[in-house]
């Protein structure tokens, strides 16, 4: 064999053998770059739309009624092609739409989570201390705490009365609306301060948002600084003080999701972590109107703090919800759950050289690379997670090379260096096969989270894909 013969045969061994790590923008077309820029000129307006779980819900009923979905109704039988949704509590949500062979060989899910780290009020939350007002915060969710002091914030949520009637608040988003912060110490008064670990720096208890600093004008009274705060919040959304106990209030950054980069390639935004798998996940059941399983769209809260409550996928509302679906075709709902497919989308981390000592970069994921598909999640030794079978892995990685999806596979940095959960657990606990699938996130759960525009639009497609399988 001569030298040019033999590396033509090394160069065909290796292509047919080894894995191509170079970069996926590579492979994509300019006019798929112009459709993936187009798509998230959409989720950039979602991300400013909502920023909370509520005004998710909210933002996405409003869109999915637009598209013709109905409020689900457990006494009418659906027919092919029909869309519902199921609101539960104003907190998560259920898409789905009615396919040709409805629920009898299972149903196929795309399950992301619409809450975020941020600062929630306490039940007695405003106090008055040296001449200026404040409120007292309690926050939600794995966040750093020293991110979160002097920038700006906005408030959002729902307070309700004692009579039941409620406010929805949001305040901090308009160009001439007020906006709130967390204070600092300045760096001449700060050396003890600089001298603690970074997660001592900043204590929970500290983490009190400036509100105000003019007092009601009288000679008279105590509280004054705090009863003016509380005169303008009353006159402008008609509530006491008590009424915080029954609210749900939560401030997060002020600022509007961005393109980052002098190509505009990447979204600057806060909560990327769930919403740029959320939003995705919405598009691709807008989109497809005659599946051949009924396909749902699974958007939960709580999964931050661990997916517990009534609105979290550790409750019982999607089995309850699949069941239903499943008598209406005089199924069994275990039975529907055991066939039923599940992409869990949520996102991962994404390799930063800065910080290169994290991962390891065989087994990570990068930007432009698309969608990740990771097998496992979990802490240390794959605690707290679901490990995909063989099997399914293979279907999805299948599914995407013919769909021509680009995307990569990887891990949630070094295997003893921390590690974090998606929902995917609780959804296999239903007997359900489930992977993760999602956008890598670059300074994942802070306030200014980065994202590829190419990876998000194939998070798409990948959903799309599963959703449409034949």
């Amino acid at each position: 064999m001569n030298i040019e013969n033999e590396k033509s045969y090394v160069e065909k061994l290796t292509e047919e053998l080894l894995i191509n790590r170079k970069n996926g923008f590579m492979d994509v077309t300019d006019e798929q770059i112009e459709k993936a820029d187009q798509f998230c000129e959409g989720y950039k307006n979602f991300l400013n739309k909502a920023k909370t779980e509520r005004e998710a819900v909210t933002v996405t009923i409003a869109y999915a009624e637009k598209n013709g979905f109905v409020p689900f109704n457990r006494d009418v039988t659906y027919q092919p092609g029909d869309k519902i949704y199921y609101n539960n509590r104003d907190k998560s949500l259920i898409l789905a739409v009615i396919g040709k062979d409805g629920c009898k060989n299972g149903v196929r899910m795309a399950a992301a989570h619409i809450d975020s780290p941020r600062l929630d009020l306490k039940p007695y939350p405003m106090y008055e201390a040296n001449d200026l007002v404040l409120f007292k915060s309690h926050y939600y969710g794995g966040l750093k705490k020293y991110q979160w002091t002097t920038i700006p914030l906005s408030m959002h949520g729902r307070v309700v009365r004692r009579d039941g009637t409620f406010v929805d608040i949001c305040l901090g988003e308009e160009p001439n609306d007020p906006q709130f912060c967390v204070t600092d110490l300045l760096p001449h008064l700060g050396s003890e301060q600089m001298g603690k670990v970074l997660s001592k720096a900043i204590e929970g208890e500290n983490l009190n948002i400036l509100i105000g600093s003019r007092p009601v004008r009288s000679d008279k009274g105590s509280n004054l600084f705090k009863l003016n705060i509380m005169k303008l919040i009353h006159e402008k959304y008609g509530i006491i003080e008590e009424d915080f106990v029954s609210a749900e209030i939560e401030f997060v950054p002020a600022f509007s999701a961005r393109d980052v980069g002098f190509d505009k390639s990447m979204i600057g935004a806060y909560g990327h972590d769930d919403r740029v798998c959320s939003y995705p996940a919405i598009e691709a059941i807008m989109h497809c109107q005659m599946p051949k399983q009924t396909i749902l769209t699974v958007l939960a809260d709580k999964e931050e703090v661990g997916s517990d409550g009534n609105t979290g996928l550790n409750s019982s509302f999607l089995r309850y919800f699949i069941a239903d679906l499943a008598r209406q075709e005089q199924l069994d709902g275990y039975d529907v759950l055991r066939k039923s497919k599940c992409l869990s989308a949520d996102v991962t981390a994404a390799y930063d050289p800065t910080y290169a000592s994290a991962y390891e970069p065989l087994n990570s994921c990068y930007l432009n690379n698309g969608v990740g598909v990771m097998k496992y999640t979990g802490s240390r030794g794959k605690a707290g997670t679901s490990d995909a079978s063989a099997e399914f892995m293979a279907e999805i990685r299948n599914l995407f090379d013919s769909n021509d999806i680009l995307w990569q596979t990887g891990e949630l940095g070094k295997v003893d260096g921390g590690g974090g959960g998606t929902v995917a657990m609780y959804i296999a606990n239903l007997d359900v096969d489930v992977i993760d699938v999602g956008v890598p996130v670059i300074s994942m759960h802070s306030p200014f989270e980065v994202v590829s525009k190419l990876d998000v639009y194939m998070t798409y497609l990948g959903i799309e894909a599963f959703f449409t399988a034949k």
